[in-house]
């Protein structure tokens, strides 16, 4: 989707070529992590749960009121020619409610919106997943090189004694220049350890994602540097009108609709029927009792269940509007960012890393013979490093903002460069 299966580290200039590395035999690729958050992510088996209530609240709409079956004994158990069950008269009925007005049909059918919101509500949870597993790993996978680059940057410095004591021995430099090299690795390990743990967050993050509750992989592996320019916004935007978010609209209007019908309906009596066998014990006799029951709606109408149903069905467009207005206000940052991102990278990759990597060269041959000094060494060492990241940060940027354009339009963005992503 977002990232090839590839290097895990980066590629493209001499810095970077000297830091690559295998990956790890277990490493894990990006279709590995979206398969296992998907199987395995809380929130999604959450929404699937939600689907099934959804759909035993629609196999309850239909559900035809139960018929009531009744026993009644009069006149027994009193005195006089009432003692006992002498004159008793028993009786035996069924009664059936029978709904009137369509009711059933209007719970079936905010039954089956209903069912139908929770499906839309199940594929938004999995987009956002997606999405958000697809930046835990580009997060993941930019950690990792920036540790890398800091293995690079020391291993440099500490390369640098030798030669130093041979220049302090010979007179062409300071005493002073072995501590200021020493300073130099000290701080690029400072600055490696904070990336260790950067990483290690990293990595708990996208195993939480993964439904973990602790890291069971030993690192990522994905190429970083795969990128292009992605569709004019004006494109992409038609796309956000099939996010599962504004599709589940649909069906809550649907829903609400029906909930409105289901309220105006209310006001409209059911009637109750029953039929039944009586039983005359003095004299022997039977009879068929028959009897109707209808509610006269005179003090309650449902005006207030009315009214709040059409309110509730009256705000639907707005509530969309809304959700629409943020994911295209969200479409749109991750756009510009890219863009952003795709300048930055550009200029990187076609001046400041080839101009660094070409200085770092001249200076560090220069240095050995002399011509330049350990400042200018040092200076031109950090500088590489510092354009090695600030690339980093870029493709990190680019990613993360490729992975929420993704996650908003529900589809692999097409890019100009290196077709679909």
């Amino acid at each position: 989707m977002l990232i090839a299966s590839g290097s895990a580290g980066l590629a493209g200039n001499a810095f970077a070529q000297s830091t690559k590395r295998a990956a790890p035999a277990r490493s894990l690729t990006l279709t590995d992590a979206l398969q296992r958050a998907l199987a395995a992510n809380p929130r999604l088996t959450a929404a699937e749960r939600d689907l099934g209530v959804a759909l035993g609240r629609q196999v309850q709409a239909g559900a035809i009121p139960n018929p009531e079956l009744s026993i009644e004994l009069d006149n027994s158990f009193g005195s006089g020619a009432y003692r006992g069950t002498r004159s008793a008269e028993s009786t035996v009925q069924l009664s059936q409610l029978i709904e009137l007005g369509g009711k059933r049909g209007a719970r079936i059918a905010a039954g089956a919106a209903g069912y139908d919101a929770a499906h839309w509500e199940r594929s938004a949870v999995r987009l956002e997943i997606v999405s958000e597993t697809a930046v835990a790993f580009v997060n993941l996978l930019g950690a990792q090189r920036r540790v890398q680059i800091f293995d690079v940057q020391i291993e440099r410095l500490q390369q640098l004694t030798p030669l130093l004591q041979k220049r302090i021995d010979a007179g062409a430099s300071s005493p002073a220049d072995i501590a200021r090299a020493e300073v130099a690795a000290d701080l690029a390990r400072a600055d490696r350890a904070r990336a260790k743990v950067s990483v290690a967050t990293a990595r708990r993050e996208l195993a939480a994602l993964m439904g973990k509750t602790a890291p069971d992989f030993p690192a990522v592996s994905g190429d970083l540097l795969r990128v292009g320019r992605p569709p004019a916004f004006q494109t992409v935007l038609g796309a956000v009108e099939a996010n599962p978010q504004l599709m589940r609209w649909t069906a809550v209007r649907a829903q609400r609709n029906a909930e409105l019908l289901s309220a105006r309906l209310k006001s409209v009596p059911d009637v109750r029927v029953g039929v039944g066998w009586r039983n005359f014990q003095d004299s022997g006799d039977n009879a068929v009792r028959l009897n109707v029951a209808i509610p006269l709606p005179v003090w309650d109408q449902n005006q207030g269940g009315i009214l709040e149903a059409r309110e509730s069905l009256a705000k639907t467009d707005a509530e969309r509007a809304i959700n629409r207005t943020a994911l295209i206000r969200l479409l749109g940052r991750a756009h510009d960012t890219i863009g952003g991102a795709l300048e930055e990278i550009s200029i990187l990759q076609r001046s400041a890393i080839p101009k660094s990597r070409q200085a770092l060269e001249t200076i560090e041959s220069g240095y050995a013979q002399g011509r330049f000094t350990l400042l200018d060494l040092l200076d031109v060492q950090s500088a590489a490093a510092q354009a090695a990241l600030r690339e980093l940060d870029a493709l990190v940027i680019f990613h993360t903002a490729v992975a929420t354009m993704e996650g908003l339009t529900g589809s692999p963005l097409t890019l100009s460069r290196g077709g679909v992503r």
